[in-house]
């Protein structure tokens, strides 16, 4: 195990930015920066023993400043949609920004916790950042700390451990939104790659703004039903309603049996590279995203990303949970820390 650093640039304001690299006696290789703690390469030896990239991302720092595709970045404080970018806490309501139609999506495009410099402990085999945000900050309440570690282990598992504090009650829902082609980052569509999920209910959405209806559905007879191992292109442009809202998936699954301990939640591989991933939570759901809205962005090595040539697994309290009483509770302050864990693991 080892973790090495190197400067790769500064923001526009001047504040180095550092790649850290995370390495394991199998081959395995993690590079996240500090801006945005921001996941910038995962290269993994194919059955050929080659080293694939297999995320999406840019090959300098100018790229992640407008990143307006999230590729890699780690989201907060909340992620996903809030209907009209509004919500209560005890009788008090906060406004956020209105950035998606009328709702607000991740937070903030411009200022959000993907476009900050982070703060960093490097360890032996892990590197942990810290972020500090006041009280009002972006629009919510609390003095809040955050903490994101990442850590690779021999057995190829890259670990996300989140943790955060505040002294006032506040809304909490953080993400990565990493973008995963395990054929390689510049090998086109992910249609091929097959995935199985341990998830037998989603949450369908309302209409082409993707707030969820409240309802949790079950996937039996819908193309959302991954539960036996089929292709992500099998369903994806079936004849279904919730798919045309969206143009694909990008829908809010509910893990089997979430209790706050690690569950498996999706296995998927790539028939060309022969690469697997599994993953884990402690978290109530993930959004599977099929890069619906990816079109010609320059990425790494001259690759051009376009529409589903990568796809999104973010783990996550449902979308607008904050404003469906129904939805697992995602305020956390001084009697509740936010703690959580997400496992990719490749085999």
């Amino acid at each position: 195990m080892a973790l090495s650093r190197e400067a790769w640039g500064e923001t526009p304001g001047g504040a180095p930015i550092i790649a850290y690299h995370l390495t394991n006696n199998a081959g395995v290789e993690v590079v996240v920066l500090n801006y945005g703690c921001t996941i910038k390469n995962i290269f993994v030896p194919d059955k050929a023993g080659n080293k694939v990239d297999v995320v999406l991302g840019y090959d300098d720092c100018t790229g992640y400043f407008d990143n307006s595709c999230f590729f890699g970045a780690t989201v907060g404080p909340t992620a996903n949609r809030i209907a009209n970018a509004k919500y209560t806490i005890d009788g008090k309501e906060f406004v956020l920004p209105i950035n998606d139609g009328p709702n607000n999506l991740h937070t903030d495009m411009n200022n959000g916790f993907h476009k900050r410099i982070w703060d960093a402990e490097e360890g032996e085999d892990f590197v942990k950042f810290t972020l500090k945000a006041e009280d009002g900050d972006l629009g919510f309440s609390g003095n809040r700390v955050f903490e994101l570690t990442f850590s690779l282990g021999d057995d190829n598992a890259l670990k996300l451990h989140y943790h955060a504090t505040s002294d006032a009650k506040t809304l909490m829902n953080l993400t990565n939104h990493a973008y995963f082609n395990l054929g390689g980052h510049n090998s086109g569509s992910c249609l091929d790659h097959v995935m199985k999920m341990n998830s037998s209910a989603y949450t369908p959405v309302a209409n082409s703004q993707s707030i969820p209806t409240g309802e949790i559905a079950t996937v039996e007879g819908t193309p959302f039903d991954f539960r036996q191992e089929k292709t992500l292109g099998k369903d994806i442009e079936a004849d279904n309603e919730q798919l045309k809202f969206v143009g694909g998936y990008d829908h809010n699954f509910v893990v089997d049996g979430a209790d706050g301990s690690l569950k498996e939640f999706c296995c998927v591989s790539s028939p060309a590279t022969g690469i697997t991933m599994k993953c884990c939570t402690t978290l109530p759901g993930f959004q599977l995203y099929t890069g619906n809205y990816v079109k010609n962005v320059p990425g790494k090595e001259g690759a051009v990303y376009d529409f589903r040539h990568g796809f999104c697994l973010e783990t996550q309290f449902y979308p607008n949970s904050v404003n469906e009483p129904s939805f697992p509770d995602c305020i956390f302050g001084p009697d509740r820390e936010y703690d959580t864990v997400t496992v990719y693991q490749f085999v």
